[in-house]
């Protein structure tokens, strides 16, 4: 795929050489220069900055871009109980591919056992590098009710703060309450306000095309931003779980994922992966599912035929619902962690903790390192001091990129799937270029 008129090298292409050059970059920054005033002025002031007006174009989007795709997606389907069945099989479907990712984590992390490798004298070095983060992510997770409440206050009291205060769950509910009752109005009551949110949801993807302009030069940024400041050699002492990680997250993406593509969607693993690049790399950088839905709903509809309407409804919920490669990440890390204190976790007490990632998955937000405050919950939960969360937090980043990645796509091969089950047809690749 080119710029528009054929010229021009395509955006995911200019993305990743920005990723790359940012990365490169950053960690030679750190070898010569680590933290000299110097480059962390450079860090805080010039390239830190770039980065977040990047993510903040994107960030800025997300409230209507949900309320427009998610209210336009069920007011599209018409019949309520069309509604109804797609939702669960919805939800079920997310609720299955988190689950058995989850599943894959914790497999692998008891047989790599990643913890048992960590020497006293690093484990005790990253504690008090990060201590003081430790002590604010402990805080902030024990002000945090899950539980009942969670569902409960998914029926918002007010959609106007949910939307101010970045409650999407809150959000999504009143957008398909909204949606629903367009289908059981008289059509010439309905069609305006169709016809309104379809303008604005028009208008909103334009704003997202100024903002991808900046993508490159802001992934440059935030790359750049941290390896400039963690580089290669406090890296390396947690690299074995860092390797067992991304190991997991790989089998998950590039083999669940496409078989799971293969079976239920009929989509071949090539169409897939080709079908995915922009977006892998867009999640990638951005390690947000939200300030990726756009990249997401634009490869459903246009790079897999996905119809609007099932994409609308399916893919906002994903963003916030479906966290693959989160679950992934909190059931390895909660045994990493239990590892490294010594504390034997038996086979139920790690049944819990699978439970516990799936559910915790669902309230996660959709933004960089959304999943911290709830892993150390679920580390309380299971006789793991929450403070162990220090020992993360310096290569979080890193992986919060890679997590966010088979966080994407599963809500994409929700799409084929639901599109797949409900007998509709894909638009044929002549039409979606039209």
């Amino acid at each position: 795929m080119t710029e528009p008129g054929g010229r021009g090298m395509a955006l995911h292409s200019k993305i990743l050489i920005g990723l790359v050059l940012g990365a490169v970059g950053g960690t030679v920054s750190n070898l010569v220069f680590k933290g000299t005033p110097q480059l962390m002025w450079v860090v805080d002031n010039v390239l830190q900055p770039i980065g977040q007006v990047f993510l903040r174009m994107l960030f800025m989007v997300v409230i209507p871009l949900v309320f427009t795709s998610v209210t336009l997606g069920v007011a599209s389907l018409g019949d309520p109980r069309r509604i109804g069945r797609i939702g669960l099989k919805t939800l079920g479907f997310f609720l299955i591919t988190t689950a058995l990712a989850a599943a894959i984590g914790l497999l692998m992390v008891n047989l790599i056992q990643p913890g048992n490798a960590i020497d006293e004298t690093t484990r005790t070095a990253l504690m008090t590098e990060f201590s003081a983060q430790a002590g604010e992510r402990v805080q902030q997770a024990s002000a945090s009710r899950f539980g009942i409440d969670t569902f409960v206050n998914i029926v918002t009291r007010n959609p106007v703060k949910s939307a101010a205060d970045g409650d999407m769950l809150g959000l999504i509910f009143f957008s398909l309450v909204f949606g629903l009752a367009l289908t059981l109005l008289p059509i010439e009551r309905s069609d305006p306000v169709m016809k309104l949110l379809d303008g604005v949801a028009g208008a909103v993807m334009v704003i997202i095309g100024f903002a991808m302009k900046l993508a490159p030069i802001g992934v440059f940024g935030l790359i750049f931003t941290v390896t400039a400041k963690f580089g290669w050699q406090f890296l390396q002492s947690l690299l074995l779980y860092v390797v067992t990680v991304l190991a997991g997250l790989l089998l998950h993406q590039f083999f669940i994922i496409p078989l799971l593509a293969r079976t239920v969607a009929n989509v071949g693993p090539g169409e897939f992966f080709r079908g995915v690049r922009e977006l892998v790399v867009t999640a990638f950088s951005t390690s947000s599912s939200n300030a990726t839905l756009p990249t997401t709903i634009k490869t459903a509809t246009r790079n897999f035929g996905v119809p609007k309407e099932i994409a609308g409804f399916v893919l906002p919920l994903g963003a916030t619902m479906n966290m693959n490669g989160t679950a992934l990440f909190e059931g390895m890390t909660v045994l990493f962690l239990a590892q490294v204190f010594g504390i034997t976790l038996g086979l139920p007490t790690q049944i819990i903790v699978v439970v516990m990632a799936v559910i915790t998955a669902v309230g996660v937000a959709g933004v960089p390192s959304g999943s911290i405050p709830l892993l150390v919950m679920v580390l309380g939960m299971v006789g793991v001091p929450g403070e162990g969360i220090a020992l993360i937090l310096g290569v979080d980043r890193i992986l919060d990129m890679c997590r966010t990645v088979p966080n994407v796509t599963g809500d994409l091969l929700t799409s084929l799937w639901i599109t797949k089950s409900e007998g509709l047809k894909r638009t044929p690749l002549e039409e979606r270029a039209a």
